[in-house]
């Protein structure tokens, strides 16, 4: 029999506290809380599209709260993509190469995953209001303090990037789970599409922004001097309008108590629809990472390789709205799409994944290749190979959301945040600049930082991405074998509830009335014991 710990219930007095279920003349289910006969208790299973959260949580604040998360992530990408907005002109600035430029991103995405674990430990057991406004508090004093660097420190500047990415750690990890809290079924569904509309719209309007302030204030350190200022409204509607919902209330989980973060890690160890989703994941966040760091670079100097005037702020004006239409079409259409399919089949999600990235390959294998000879080609090329790429997120979100239970959410976040980033776009834009600094010693040294050069050497890099993506679509396929069992016993620990046997004091319910025919079962999601 699996222990109460396995099921979120640690700390109970009971020596032996677990849910029951009244199963009529043995033959009854046991996979739903304690019934007599029919559906007495079906009322108390299902769970509702949108929850009072708490007992003090409207519904109307429940949306606004929905709409300052999405705020918060949209300044996140947008200060996390300014760079890539003006990355030639911090290139100019520092003297630096590619592979120094591609460490920028880098060391952000290091810090961020390795602090990752740390704040979904506390967002699984603290107020996560006050670790979201201390985080971005951080977040925006060091993107603000990164300005004012001079051109001799360039390590100085890394390391304050690399900090900033503590700041991001601490909101990432927790808002969707507070999203999870406030909303079930469909419903989170649409909430997590239109929370993560922030990631393509935010990183689209990071290009768009951060270059033409920088153009507009003639020095690219303005472009991080915009979202702090944001960034301190944000942490100004976080301890204003946010309050702190009670984990797994909207499912009906609301009993649940912590267990060990061993034990967490564990028991997310098990379940293979949480793994391999999450390598999925990593797959997208290399060809993301690749792609939001080094396109813009990228289509510049190609278009300077043949001969035409080429603007940094126009292309990245240009890939920016590429990024957000995208985004918004993507994400839109990914988690509409799934939410239909899923009404005839429960493994939607992981199909739509895996659809999304098996189409992006050929757009962007051949929005590379055309690139040379046809640039208005490879812009729409581009456009749809985002669009698809786009199709994941909130999917992605949402099947970690139901198949890992409340308590374990943050932790869970946490895991897949390390994981993805580690193996994703924290290496992939600095391994397109080390390729790309290795292709280029082929050439001449005074040919080298030209623009046919760098176009070429870029381009070829580049390569590797639409492979990334099959890799992902197959991790997405397998997924699929797993999610539907992985989601029903998530579920069912979660409605482990209300009522209880304890052994030395009989059964704490008083709604529950047994004939003489009933018998007790114990909700094991894997095996029924008759007691």
């Amino acid at each position: 029999m699996e222990t109460e710990e396995e099921y979120g219930l640690a700390n109970q007095k009971s020596p032996s506290t677990v849910e029951l279920m009244a199963v009529k003349n043995h033959k009854k289910s046991y996979t739903s809380p304690i019934v007599r006969n029919n559906d007495i208790a079906e009322s108390h299973v299902r769970t509702p599209d949108v929850e009072v959260v708490a007992g003090d949580i409207s519904k109307h604040r429940a949306y606004f709260m929905v709409f300052v998360l999405l705020f918060i992530n949209l300044l996140n990408y947008m200060d996390r993509f300014t760079i890539a907005g003006v990355l030639v002109d911090i290139q100019n600035y520092y003297h630096i190469g590619n592979s120094e430029a591609g460490l920028i991103q880098t060391v952000f995405i290091v810090s961020y995953m390795i602090f990752s674990p740390i704040f979904g430990y506390l967002g699984d057991r603290y107020n996560r209001k006050f670790i979201m406004g201390g985080g971005i508090t951080l977040w925006s004093l060091l993107t603000l303090s990164g300005s004012f660097i001079g051109k001799d420190h360039f390590w100085a500047f890394i390391l304050i990037r690399a900090a900033v990415g503590i700041g991001e750690a601490s909101y990432s990890t927790i808002a969707p789970t507070i999203i999870a809290d406030l909303f079930a079924k469909d419903l989170r569904t649409r909430m997590l599409m239109v929370f993560y509309f922030a990631i393509p719209v935010g990183s689209g309007l990071g290009y768009v922004v951060g270059a033409n302030i920088a153009k507009a204030f003639g020095a690219w350190q303005w472009a991080l001097r915009f979202t702090p200022v944001l960034g301190i409204i944000c942490v100004i509607l976080i301890f204003i309008v946010l309050k702190e919902p009670q984990r797994g209330h909207a499912e009906g989980g609301s009993h649940l108590r912590n267990s060990s973060y061993l034990q967490d890690l564990k028991e997310l160890a098990k379940t293979k629809s949480f793994v391999l989703s999450t390598l999925g994941f990593t797959c997208v966040a290399f060809v993301t990472g690749a792609l939001a760091l080094w396109a813009p670079s990228y289509m510049f100097n190609v278009i300077k390789a043949q001969g035409q005037d080429a603007d940094e702020g126009n292309i990245a004006f240009i890939f920016g709205g590429i990024t957000v239409a995208a985004g918004f079409i993507g994400v839109a259409l990914g988690a509409e799409a799934s939410r239909r399919y899923k009404r005839i089949n429960p493994r939607a999600d992981p199909l739509v994944c895996a659809f999304g990235l098996l189409m992006c390959t050929p757009f962007l294998f051949f929005g590379l290749w055309l690139s040379e000879s046809n640039i208005p080609v490879s812009w729409a090329l581009i456009f749809f190979g985002e669009t698809f790429l786009c199709l994941n997120w909130s999917i992605i979100a949402d099947i970690l959301l139901y198949v890992v239970i409340p308590t374990r959410r943050s932790t869970a976040e946490a895991v897949q945040i390390l994981i993805s980033h580690a193996l994703g776009d924290a290496g992939s834009p600095y391994l397109i600049g080390v390729i790309s600094d290795a292709l280029a010693t082929k050439y001449p040294k005074d040919e080298r930082l030209s623009p046919s050069v760098e176009s070429s050497t870029l381009r070829n890099a580049f390569y590797i991405t639409p492979f990334v993506c099959v890799i992902g679509g197959g991790f997405f396929l397998a997924t699929a074998l797993f999610i539907q069992k992985d989601r029903e016993k998530a579920e069912k620990i979660t409605k482990v509830g209300g009522p209880t046997l304890n052994i030395n004091g009989g059964i704490d319910n008083p709604n529950l009335t047994l004939g003489e025919n009933d018998s007790i079962t114990v909700a094991n999601p894997d095996r029924s014991n008759v007691l």
